[in-house]
């Protein structure tokens, strides 16, 4: 179980980026929303898709690979 966040701010492609509690690539305090405590990414971006319908989500590259789509 991990404590997941994303990017408040989508990349270039539109993607907010769901990231782990312990990337190296984790958005600085200012530019990430806390989804939750969950097993895994795919629990964290049902979980951010659900309260946030009008935005697109992807799994970071590195910590989240799983989910990742590119």
């Amino acid at each position: 179980m991990k404590h997941y966040y994303f990017n408040i701010h989508a990349d270039t492609n539109g993607y907010h980026e769901i990231h782990t509690e312990d990337c190296s690539y984790l958005p600085s305090l200012l530019n990430r929303e806390y989804i939750g405590y969950f097993g895994s990414c795919q629990s964290a971006k049902l979980e951010a898709m659900r309260k946030h319908p009008n935005k697109t989500f992807d799994g970071c590259y590195f910590c989240c690979r799983e989910c990742h789509k590119g």
